[in-house]
């Protein structure tokens, strides 16, 4: 059985400072402070509202600052939070991060959340955003032949979801996907997702929190009836998806459903690529995590999108 004690030593400080949130009331503990994080000069941000399915969808466009109108690769990025919480606000270090390092534009999309919204809400949003940023392509100066998804948990999960949305309706093509640590399974059958449970670490990710986002973001949808557009693992078909990369820790609740996503990806002749970081937990590289395997966690999924993105075309 998975312990504290299994957790990275430079991770423990880290862990221990997380606040529990109930996510039928998510409210920011008392006295508990997102860190700030220093934004660069070398990236411009600006603010839209797109039209989308339903209402109004918020996006934010991260781009090089001073930039030409040079054709740029283009990225959808997708905010995580169990499909019930956060907001684009929460990414912005790391979108510019993509932008410098990919020389590419990044757009974020603000989804509508569950219980509210349920799915196929969030989805369709995400869908909204990506064929948004392909129509507006000319005004963007993006080049729209490289054209990549990305998301961490529930966002990872939007990221599968939509790869496999785009392929099934034909109207945009995504070249490359990048599901991090992503929440596929609404199941919860796996060894991983016995092991991360609130008695043995109340302060991540666990079971008990898994299991309620799923019924929140299903809603009334019958377990049998949940398509692969809701939760990735019960697709049936995964051929002729765009290449990925993904990563996780050994002590993520979504370890064994990443992994078997992964080999799915590869039985299907999809070239994937997959990182396993032992003695890690859910989200322990987000950029607030300043920590040595942090580090170099995000720097290796942010120079695998930018050779995704920079590599020469066929």
């Amino acid at each position: 059985m998975k312990r504290a004690e299994h957790v990275l030593p430079e991770l423990r400080k880290i862990m221990e400072g997380f606040p529990v949130v109930d996510l039928r009331n998510p409210q920011i503990p008392e006295g508990f402070e997102m860190p700030k994080i220093e934004r660069s000069p070398l990236v411009k941000t600006s603010e839209r509202k797109i039209t989308g399915p339903e209402s109004e969808i918020r996006v934010k466009i991260y781009e090089p600052a001073g930039r030409t109108e040079a054709l740029l690769p283009a990225l959808l990025w997708i905010h995580g939070g169990g499909y019930v919480l956060g907001s684009l606000d929460i990414d912005d270090g790391l979108c510019e991060q993509f932008v410098i390092a990919a020389n590419c534009v990044t757009v974020s999309v603000d989804y509508r959340l569950a219980p509210e919204y349920p799915y196929p809400a969030a989805i369709e949003d995400c869908y909204a955003a990506l064929k948004w940023m392909v129509n507006e392509a000319d005004k963007l100066c993006i080049n729209t032949s490289k054209v990549a998804v990305a998301g961490a948990s529930a966002g990872g999960g939007l990221t599968a979801a939509l790869a496999l949305l785009a392929r099934d309706r034909g109207e945009v093509k995504i070249a490359f996907q990048m599901p991090l640590y992503p929440m596929l399974d609404d199941r919860n059958t796996t060894p991983s997702s016995y092991e991360i449970n609130k008695e043995n670490f109340p302060r991540l990710w666990n079971r008990e929190q898994n299991r309620l986002a799923w019924s929140m973001y299903l809603g009334s949808s019958v377990a049998d009836e949940v398509p692969g557009y809701a939760a990735p693992a019960r697709a049936r078909d995964l051929t002729g998806l765009p290449p990925a990369y993904t990563c996780i820790g050994v002590l993520d609740l979504f370890r064994d459903e990443t992994i078997e996503y992964v080999n799915r990806l590869a039985q299907a002749d999809v070239p994937v690529e997959f990182h396993l970081y032992p003695g890690c937990f859910h989200g322990f590289e987000t950029i607030f995590n300043d920590t040595e395997i942090g580090k170099r966690a995000r720097n290796e999924y942010i120079n695998a999108l930018a050779d995704a993105l920079n590599k020469p075309e066929d």
